[in-house]
C-alpha cells in the first residue's frame, strides 16, 4: 500500500496545512502530498515547512494545530513556507535596545 503522504514529510497535526521536511529535499523532487504527486519548485531544508495545500494571501498557517503566521503572497502546494512568504503571528518579542531597557 502506498502512503498518502511521502515518508520524507511529517504531518504534526491532522489540522495542519503545512508539512515538515524530515531531510533536505532538492528542487525538482516529486513527493506525494495527501495522495497527489507534487514537484518541489525549490529546495527545502531539513525541518523546514512546505505547503500541504495551496494557500492564499491572508490564510493562517497551522503547525501543531496552532496558528504560526499569515500568508503574505500566494503559496503553491509543495512550496517552501518561510519568511519571504509568511509573517509571524507570534506575540511581540522584546529586545534589549540601547543597552538600557527592554522595548516592544
Amino acid at each position: 500500500m502506498t502512503p498518502a503522504t511521502d515518508p520524507r514529510l511529517l504531518l504534526l497535526n491532522p489540522a495542519d496545512n503545512c508539512l515538515v521536511a524530515c531531510r533536505a529535499l532538492a528542487a525538482g523532487e516529486t513527493l506525494l502530498i495527501d495522495g497527489e504527486p507534487v514537484m518541489l519548485p525549490r529546495p527545502v531544508a531539513m525541518a523546514h515547512k512546505l505547503a500541504r495545500q495551496a494557500l492564499a494571501v491572508g490564510d493562517k498557517v497551522l503547525r501543531y494545530g496552532a496558528v504560526i503566521g499569515s500568508v503574505q503572497r500566494p503559496i503553491a502546494r509543495g512550496e517552501h513556507i518561510h519568511t519571504d512568504n509568511l509573517a509571524s503571528d507570534y506575540l511581540p518579542t522584546y529586545t534589549l535596545q540601547d543597552g538600557s531597557k527592554y522595548a516592544k
